[in-house]
């Protein structure tokens, strides 16, 4: 099977930061082409639905092989799309309509189509005598319930509902007919508990049982957002700071330890101590609480799964429904944050009090996991225009989560990082969108050296644009903070708001830009969003060629 390689961490980084073996937020400290992927063959990648297809056929020809029969039937659940065109089409099977545990495969093929192996979760023959249960439903229903009670002895158990499914059981010997349930119920405190029990439906007898993750609503003290809801895990008497509602995210106390890299390539990590806490209570809005700046990731981690989520029906940062994870007290004065794909991680920095306090405002968070998504999608490779543009993704998706969180403590603005700066730094905030010269080092209009800037300047000409579409040009006041934002060659341009701007952008990454996109191609790539989305003639395909050329690009 082909390897994927792991695309390099990004970095919200700032200038002096140490960034070893990743991109940089405000100045860059790697080689212009550090982090770069190559991008030959990405314009010739199959597509999901050819890949599937292909799959089908090989299924057709190989359904022997894989012990389907008549009475079995297969439906995709995932496909995985090599750069070098070798696909990865992953199936879950049924018998005579019930699910088969253990009945998952996945099958590989090269890239001209034709089978290279196939992984599957088990090799036994399927075949029962009869899918018609000699244990009904509510004696398994009520195993399941007591199993519960059992492992909750001393609780009052309220609302209690177990609810069976006939499956097919191939993960624990020979296939076998049985019984999945799912008890749920509320403890004593009011949260949520659970337990999932597989019994054998012909006998009755107990196969497997596993606890479900135990949610719980709690509250945090954040140094930034002020009071924010969390949805944390009950462990015992404690509460966990990890989130189960949301992929099972969870942050951690790095503990003021470093990664131990080597060039580009870490050879430890700094392993990260999952928060807890007793009363579900958490933080007390203080930076001396360790457990504050926790708050605060953890909340950035929520709403911006909620954003992805709610604005573009995107499930988790690779859009598969997982969790990531937050490491906060990274190093000691480190000026920084990140975004690693090798630990599907992010990591923050407290500041050094001086240039930033800690790391972990809104639309840093916000930006750091949009880079992410750009890794699962189109990959911007992290240098000359297409670096700036992965960059500019990620200030106007974090700008769009800040927004989107409408929290009166942290008002959504078109400025990055204006929570974290500190008088040392000499501006108010690490980038200004609307007018990203304000920086004194970004660009605010498209020239043919653009490429040589680093990329958290050349940026400023897609953050630019971002804000002209979105806003329009001109002067205005937003949640009390003052914008301006000229155009370069003196025209007006009228904004279509900021819902629009982000489905037109998230469009063109997920759709139609590549790892080797320039502006050019971002322009294209937007119109062709704008058009799949509203129309050729549209007042909004219009308004990005619009914002396009007020930048100099086309």
């Amino acid at each position: 099977m082909s390897r994927i390689r792991p695309a390099r961490a990004s970095r919200l980084a700032t200038a002096g930061a140490a960034a070893t073996g990743v991109a940089a937020l405000v100045a860059a400290v790697l080689p212009p082409t550090a982090g770069a992927a190559d991008a030959s063959g990405a314009a010739d990648r199959p597509t999901r639905a050819a890949a599937i297809e292909e799959a089908g056929t090989v299924l057709a020809d190989r359904a022997a092989e894989l012990g389907l029969t008549p009475d079995q039937r297969t439906k995709v659940r995932d496909v995985v799309l090599d750069d070098d065109g070798t696909r990865h089409v992953r199936y879950d099977r049924t018998y005579h309509g019930l699910p088969v545990l253990g009945g998952d495969f996945v099958l590989h093929l090269n890239p001209d189509g034709t089978h290279r192996n196939t992984t599957r979760a088990t090799t036994s023959p399927l075949s029962l005598a009869t899918v018609t249960p000699k244990v009904a439903a509510p004696e398994a229903a009520g195993l399941a319930a007591n199993l519960l009670r059992a492992a909750h002895l001393g609780e009052t158990l309220r609302k209690l509902t177990a609810k069976p499914r006939l499956v097919v059981d191939a993960l624990h010997g020979a296939p076998r007919l049985a019984w999945q349930t799912d008890a749920v119920a509320h403890d004593d405190l009011g949260n949520p508990v659970g337990r999932t029990v597989l019994t054998d439906a012909a006998t009755g007898a107990r196969i497997d049982a596993w606890d479900t993750l135990e949610s719980a609503s709690g509250d945090g003290a954040s140094l930034y957002g002020g009071t924010v809801p969390l949805e944390t895990t009950r462990s015992g008497s404690s509460y966990r700071l990890s989130d189960a509602t949301r992929g099972g995210t969870y942050t951690g106390d790095a503990a003021n330890r470093t990664d131990r890299c080597l060039l580009t390539i870490c050879l430890t990590r700094a392993p990260a101590t999952v928060f807890t806490d007793a009363d579900n209570h958490w933080g007390t809005g203080a930076a001396a609480d360790r457990a504050t700046v926790a708050v605060d990731a953890q909340y950035g981690t929520d709403v911006t799964w909620d954003y992805y989520k709610e604005a573009h029906g995107r499930s988790g940062i690779a859009g598969d429904g997982k969790g990531s994870f937050n490491r906060v007290h990274y190093g000691k004065d480190y000026n920084n944050a990140f975004w690693d794909d090798t630990c599907f991680c992010m990591t923050y920095g407290d500041g050094d009090g001086k240039l930033m306090g800690p790391l972990v405002s809104l639309d840093v968070a916000g930006h750091e996991m949009t880079h992410g998504v750009t890794s699962k999608t189109a990959a911007l490779r992290y240098s000359g225009e297409s670096g700036g543009l992965n960059e500019a993704t990620s200030d106007i998706f974090g700008t769009l989560v800040e927004f989107h969180a409408a929290n009166p403590e942290d008002p959504g603005d078109w400025h990055i990082g204006e929570k974290v700066v500190r008088s040392g730094l000499g501006r108010e905030a690490l980038r200004f969108m609307d007018r990203p010269s304000k920086d004194g080092r970004s660009a605010d209009c498209w020239s043919p050296k653009l490429g040589d800037l680093d990329v958290h300047h050349s940026s400023g000409v897609g953050n630019h644009f971002a804000y002209l579409l979105a806003e329009g040009s001109g002067s205005k006041t937003l949640n009390g903070v003052a914008h301006t934002s000229p155009t370069c060659d003196g025209s007006t341009v009228t904004g279509i708001g900021r819902a629009k701007l982000g489905a037109i952008w998230y469009r063109a990454l997920t759709v139609h830009m590549t790892s080797s996109t320039t502006y050019a191609d971002a322009r294209t790539a937007t119109l062709s969003a704008a058009e799949d989305l509203y129309g050729a003639d549209s007042t909004e395909h219009k308004a990005v060629a619009a914002a396009w050329k007020a930048v100099a690009v086309g």
